[in-house]
């Protein structure tokens, strides 16, 4: 030690193990609300256990899917609007997850900032709880990085990872045919894609993120922030009625380029445009940054944020029971001979 020093510790380097602790602490009670039929133990050890025959499988198949927020997150920073941010990044990944027709049972989230603020971290956890419980999944760990010098002014960054399971063979997709019919249900919004157009368009437009929202009774950040919405429990009930082939989670890319991904070789997507209506957020978007039509369809989701491709004998049945679980669902189309996505119609 140098003479005439005190010894450094580590929260003089920047870092507050007690902080971390104590952020532990509040976050339990909303960790622990997310348990499900399968969790052994709670937040605190060194890894978290699963008991998959717990949970009622008897061949289970495991499957994975990490995702984050993308610059959706510099809204949020700006904004201090950080209570759904973390339902975003649940939704990101068991969206995913679904699509294959896997059930999400738990989740880990990755928590890094500069200098942790345990009242602005504790809402964040919050909504990943709160999307965990909406999907039936369990928040059951994570890692909360202090990391002075790597990140400035208040900045953070969330990624998640979730693992969802399925009996064996009943993976998706599975039997998409020519004549199946695509269900497209309704989104909320721009949801977590896109967001550095978004930021760009905002820009250009002049506004503020105070500024009163030229689409909806919010604030312009407030609208913009509105979280994705989560698909898992509608989309798992339609699995389990039968006759559901496919779904597409409609994210980057948008509906040009996700659909396709559930289309065995030959086959194509053929599309009414004028079966649902563009949401204000969209068209706002559209007319500031005077977008054609294509760009629009291969940035965001235009209003439809999950598509399912489903036997035409079971559409009409799937078609009500997704709406009796508070879906909006149109007929957006049907499986063709072809490639990709094939447009009819008119959005703008």
């Amino acid at each position: 030690m140098i003479k005439g020093h005190n010894g450094l510790t580590y929260a003089d380097a920047g870092v507050d193990i007690d902080a971390g602790n104590l952020l532990v602490e509040k976050i339990k009670p909303a960790a622990k609300a997310t348990a499900r039929p399968g969790v052994m133990g709670g937040l605190g050890g060194f890894g978290a256990l699963f008991d998959l025959k717990a949970a009622g499988y008897t061949d289970p198949v495991l499957v994975a899917a990490t995702d984050g927020v993308g610059t959706k997150l510099r809204i949020a920073i700006d904004t201090g609007l950080v209570d759904t941010i973390g339902i975003d990044l649940v939704a990101m990944c068991v969206n995913d997850l679904v699509c294959q027709g896997a059930e999400p049972l738990f989740f880990l989230d990755y928590f890094a900032t500069g200098k942790l603020e345990v009242a602005q971290a504790t809402r964040i956890i919050n909504g990943i709880a709160a999307g965990c419980a909406a999907s039936g999944c369990a928040l059951i760990g994570g890692e909360t990085a202090e990391m002075p010098g790597m990140y400035h002014n208040g900045d953070f960054d969330l990624a998640g990872f979730a693992v969802g399971a399925m009996e064996r063979g009943t993976d998706l997709p599975q039997g998409v045919a020519e004549d199946d019919i695509i269900l497209g249900l309704g989104s909320d919004g721009v949801h977590s894609n896109g967001y550095s157009f978004v930021r760009k368009v905002v820009d250009l437009s002049g506004l503020g993120w105070a500024a009163a929202s030229p689409f909806s009774p919010d604030t312009l950040g407030a609208a913009l922030l509105t979280p994705t919405r989560l698909y898992v429990k509608p989309a798992l009930a339609a699995i389990r009625a039968g006759g559901v082939h496919g779904l597409a989670h409609i994210t980057g890319g948008g509906i040009t380029e996700n659909p396709p991904r559930v289309l065995p070789a030959g086959l194509a997507c053929e599309i009414d445009l004028g079966a649902w209506t563009l949401p204000p957020v969209f068209r706002w978007l559209a007319a500031t940054a005077n977008m054609a039509q294509p760009d629009l369809l291969k940035t965001f989701n235009c209003g439809i944020g999950m598509i399912l491709v489903v036997a035409p004998h079971r559409a009409e049945a799937l078609t009500d029971l997704l709406r009796q679980h508070g879906e909006t669902v149109c007929t957006m189309g049907r499986i063709v001979p072809g490639e990709g996505v094939i447009y009819h119609g008119q959005l703008l």
